[in-house]
């Protein structure tokens, strides 16, 4: 197999900068399919802000690009950096880009963002087309860069380096699709030819989504499971319709982990490394975490664990239910996460109400996060719909046995205990109600009350293979599969 010129173009990537699931694929499914023989560039936006945070440095390129944008001429510096061996570019363009949100405010959004990720798009081909050899693949993620598809097919024709490069377009939530007034179309000069039913128009507004789906030479999303259930009108998002059109392109590759980054053999945040033949030091991890979160230091207290959003489409209201009991059984929780005010409210009077069972950190802490995969027993995972979910996978990694509910990717990665006791990393439960994911529970805690049979549950979990090398063979093959067309 030839060594294949490949581009990412996303809205953020680890360690750059990051927001959720989105940037550890972009910052980890390269480095895999480097590790293949592939040449991999990717592009972001240069996000001032965050690579400050991130403390991560970077180095003009002394190459800027023109760029027209609602009615604007602007130029957009380029930057570039490598981390571990890969390389970026970054896309400056401060009055954009240098906020203290990527995609808007706590619980918002930006009203300039077609403006803001248009922009992007536009400036990325160019810079793709600034590469030493002709691009054999450009790879999109999700509907900031939903527009380079049409872009490319009508209106790049002109750059040779990427004229007659293959798109391939990743679906990783469809539930955000990129909805914008058509008014923007003129003032940003899309393809306004494009803009119909079987185009990117939805219901008289731009749907960047839809045009990536339509125009895209591939499409792919982040398990099987998701790939099958986006054709349904339960996990559609009003284009299952639209999307049973274009079917024959789409294909479901599961997410994978950076596995040297997330190792609890090595991982210098928690109390103790360990691993599936020498488990001792997750005993003294969870002793650690009780003692930092004030919960009262038990080895036998079933400890579960969940890190999260707090959103519906989470299953946060699932947990809310039931936590009371549950700590009344005797059982502790530790949740980390924010989003949804109300709930947010509810975990910190649980919180109160229960100061050494229950414990509440709002917002995203990494290291505690590492600390919390480490010392938890069960791993709660809830979602109502999961295109494929990296919690689960984490947890696993450390030996935290995850109850979730069996939707996308969730259920394609853990297998589950009634099922196929013999395989199984940890439990399903079907239906959202508080009922079924109690019931769950209950299941895990029977196992755990069984130190033989859990320890092999545990262990199954710790040696499971979540790299990304199964996964990224698996797009090198689709990539192959579309040149030689």
């Amino acid at each position: 197999m030839s060594a294949l010129n490949i581009v990412f173009i996303a809205s953020e990537a680890s360690p750059l900068a990051k927001t959720g699931g989105l940037a550890d694929v972009t910052g980890s499914l390269p480095h895999a399919l480097k590790h293949l023989g592939h040449d991999l560039t990717v592009i972001i936006p240069f996000y001032r802000h965050h690579l400050q945070q991130a403390g991560i440095t970077t180095t003009p390129m002394n190459q800027s690009i023109e760029m027209w944008a609602d009615g604007m001429q602007r130029t957009c510096p380029l930057h570039q950096t490598e981390c571990d061996g890969l390389r970026f570019i970054l896309v400056e363009q401060d009055d954009l880009f240098d906020r203290e949100g990527i995609y808007g405010p706590a619980g918002g959004a930006y009203e300039d963002n077609l403006l803001r990720f248009l922009l992007f798009d536009r400036v990325a081909l160019e810079a793709a087309a600034l590469l030493d050899r002709p691009v054999d693949i450009l790879h999109c993620h999700d509907w900031q860069t939903g527009m380079i598809p049409v872009l490319l097919k009508t209106q790049y024709q002109h750059q040779p380096n990427i004229a007659r490069a293959k798109t391939v377009y990743t679906i990783h939530n469809l539930a955000y699709q990129g909805y914008f007034p058509a008014t923007w179309i003129h003032r940003l000069g899309l393809p306004s030819h494009h803009y119909h039913p079987e185009g990117y128009e939805f219901h008289d507004q731009i749907n960047c989504m839809k045009a990536a789906i339509a125009y895209a030479d591939a499409l792919t999303t982040v398990s099987p499971t998701y790939a099958e259930e986006i054709l349904t009108p339960e996990y559609g998002c009003h284009i299952e319709g639209f999307l049973r059109n274009h079917a024959y392109k789409l294909s479901g590759i599961v997410n994978g982990l950076d596995i040297d980054q997330w190792n609890p053999q090595t991982d210098t945040s928690i109390a103790a490394t360990y691993g599936a033949g020498n488990i001792a030091g997750k005993k003294q991890c969870k002793a650690l975490l009780q003692q930092q979160c004030g919960l009262s230091v038990s080895a036998d207290t079933p400890l579960l664990v969940l890190i999260s959003r707090l959103a519906e489409q989470k299953g946060i209201d699932l947990l809310l239910a039931n936590a009371a009991q549950w700590v009344e059984r005797g059982y502790q929780i530790i949740v980390l996460g924010s989003g949804d005010p109300q709930d947010e409210h509810s975990l910190h009077a649980l919180a109160d109400a229960y100061p050494s069972s229950l414990y509440f950190w709002r917002g995203f802490n990494e290291t505690l996060a590492r600390q919390i995969y480490a010392g938890g027993d069960i791993f709660l995972m809830p979602s109502r719909f999961e295109p494929c979910g990296l919690g689960q996978l984490m947890a696993m990694r450390y030996g935290t046995v995850p109850v979730v509910r069996a939707t996308g990717g969730l259920k394609d990665t853990v297998t589950d205990h009634t099922a196929n006791p013999e395989h199984a990393t940890g439990f399903h439960f079907t239906d959202a109600t508080p009922e079924a994911f109690d019931h769950a529970v209950e299941a895990a805690i029977a196992a755990y009350r069984q130190p033989h049979h859990w320890s092999d549950i545990r262990t199954r979990a710790l040696k499971r293979d979540s790299s990304w090398e199964a996964s990224a063979a698996d797009y090198a093959h689709l990539y192959n599969q579309l040149l030689n067309r």
